[in-house]
């Protein structure tokens, strides 16, 4: 159903332009001459063949090779090459199946992971049986050019290495579905930008993680993995937990090379660096950590054999945000650690409570619990978080926070700072008197001001609760424990700030709506219904927003 609230047509030049910055972080950093290339028809396992131009180096090889495969087109070869071709390395850029001059189909990465198809694999066959490549050949790019990395990473062990920007590791937890709920802005506005409805089709098809998914799960093949790699997110990026999962697969489950040497830089990006990422104004250091010349020295390394100390250096490179008003406040730095989580913390539970408060300590069980009406032809209005297309980033939600159909908490204002680096989750025990229905939340840090500034966001679809394989619905009057999980963060709250927590049942368009009917999706046509939902708080009930404290 296309909803008249929401046209992704309109959000298509500001996704595009989203993407293309991902896409363009590793280009040279001088403008150089186009060097010359010449386009080869490379053939894949099933015939179809795919537009690819190569750049040699001077003296022709035999060299090692950097391969870009691109949904967008390959017109990046001439800015891409050269930071590559003076270190005697060759540049390869490719038009992904069914796009630009490449033949086939596009059918929305089906062909670049191990399955039938297996584009990237044999992609990178082909370079290694050139005369002028030795057999080491690393991939690289951003965004939709960084999935195609990740998912054939598990299909052929001849990725010599790989840098990896803003991509997730699974296409269904990551990408299309979140908490078993279609990501609705992303997805329609993206696809429709690419002209690919059947993938939308095809997508929507399969709202519960089956075997169709699990083709698309590298995080779950990441010990087929060979390749070493770095891997760049950022913690407002729509992507940005699968970034912290491709990580920690590969770094600990990965086939040798790729197992324990995997590096990862977080920093406090959307799909991008930007350093006004909503209603806030980021320190100057936001970007001080150049992704762009650590791939390159990463690549020397693996490629060239250059000793330059960077296996040397912490596997770990993260911003820890602060308080973005008071330049003297803790955190708004860079820190580096061996792994991720960086070290251990102490998963402590903020109590939801009747009157709206936030506490350490549980309180007396409230009578009947917290009741709010859901109703999807009228949902809370998506203002910032780890969205694509529709006004992504770090807003403050006083406009939407008020209304009835959202349940605000808060903690006192804090007597000394508090640093939390790791996952969030939010635990609630709920009801509903509807087939199904969704549960929301948002951690907020609230300026003392009275900005209620969003960090993460998450939803959760009740029938899923106990996993996406197989809906279990909740009966009407029955009481179910549910966990929404809000990806990870660190941040440090400021003394004077309080830990705010808004629920809801719908976040829209970042995520479709549920016409709490038990379907996936709100049918044309059909009526939606008004779903009374409750949290419950108390011994019996400890509703909690779950931090990872620091020590």
């Amino acid at each position: 159903m296309t909803d008249s609230r929401y046209r992704p047509e309109l959000c298509r030049l500001p996704g595009l332009l989203l993407l293309a910055l991902s896409a363009a972080v590793l280009a040279a950093e001088e403008p150089a001459p186009a060097p010359p290339s010449t386009v080869v028809l490379v053939p894949m396992r099933d015939g179809v063949r795919l537009a690819t131009e190569i750049y040699l180096p001077d003296g022709g090889g035999p060299c090692p090779v950097v391969l870009a495969r691109s949904v967008y087109g390959r017109t990046f070869g001439p800015q891409w090459g050269p930071a590559w071709l003076e270190k005697g390395i060759a540049f390869a850029a490719q038009d992904c199946r069914g796009r630009g001059d490449s033949e086939g189909t596009d059918l929305g990465f089906l062909a670049d992971g191990w399955g039938e198809a297996r584009d990237g694999a044999d992609t990178v066959a082909w370079l290694r049986a050139q005369p002028w490549c030795n057999g080491k050949i690393a991939t690289l790019g951003g965004s939709a050019l960084g999935i195609v990395q990740i998912l054939a990473a598990p299909s052929t062990p001849w990725i010599t290495c790989q840098s990896i920007v803003v991509a997730p590791a699974s296409l269904y937890g990551n990408v299309t579905y979140q908490g078993g709920v279609f990501r609705k802005e992303m997805m329609e506005g993206w696809l429709a930008a690419q002209k690919l409805p059947h993938v939308l089709e095809l997508w929507k098809a399969h709202p519960g993680y089956d075997a169709f998914w699990r083709g698309f799960d590298a995080e779950r093949a990441a010990d087929r993995v060979t390749a070493p790699a770095v891997h760049v997110g950022g913690w407002w990026d729509c992507f940005g937990q699968g970034t912290l999962e491709a990580f920690m697969s590969r770094q600990h489950e990965g086939a040798p090379p790729a197992r324990g040497n995997q590096k990862l830089i977080m920093g406090p990006w959307l799909h991008g660096p930007k350093r006004e990422p909503g209603d806030v104004t980021l320190a100057e250091n936001f970007d001080a950590v150049d992704f762009n010349k650590y791939t390159q020295r990463f690549f020397r390394y693996w490629l060239l054999g250059e000793q330059n100390g960077i296996m040397d250096e912490p596997a770990v490179q993260y911003y820890t945000v602060g308080d973005l008003s008071d330049p003297n406040a803790p955190g708004n730095e860079w820190r580096t650690a061996s792994d991720w989580p960086p070290f251990a913390t102490e998963s402590t539970p903020f109590y939801l409570n009747p009157d709206g408060s936030l506490h350490a300590e549980q309180v007396a069980d409230s009578s009947g619990g917290l009741t709010f009406m859901y109703d999807p032809a009228n949902p809370v209005p998506s203002l910032g978080g780890a969205t694509l297309l529709h006004k992504p980033g770090v807003y403050d939600q006083r406009p939407v926070s008020g209304r009835p159909d959202v349940l605000k908490f808060a903690t006192a204002p804090l007597s000394a700072p508090l640093e939390i680096t790791g996952r969030v989750t939010v635990r609630l025990y709920v009801s509903t008197d509807a087939r199904d229905t969704d549960f929301t939340a948002k951690l907020l840090d609230i300026y003392p001001d009275g900005r209620e500034i969003l960090m993460l966001d998450g939803i959760q679809r009740l029938k899923f609760r106990h996993g996406c394989e197989m809906p279990d619905y909740l009966l009407p009057g029955e009481i179910a424990e549910v966990e929404i999980d809000l990806w990870s963060i660190s941040l440090i709250f400021n003394a004077g700030h309080r830990i705010g927590l808004h629920v809801s049942s719908s976040n829209f368009p970042r995520f479709e709506v549920n016409p709490n009917t038990g379907k996936d999706f709100p049918v044309e046509g059909e009526p939606l219904a008004v779903a009374a939902n409750t949290v419950y708080t108390g011994v019996r009930h400890p509703s909690a927003l779950i931090l990872p404290v620091a020590p």
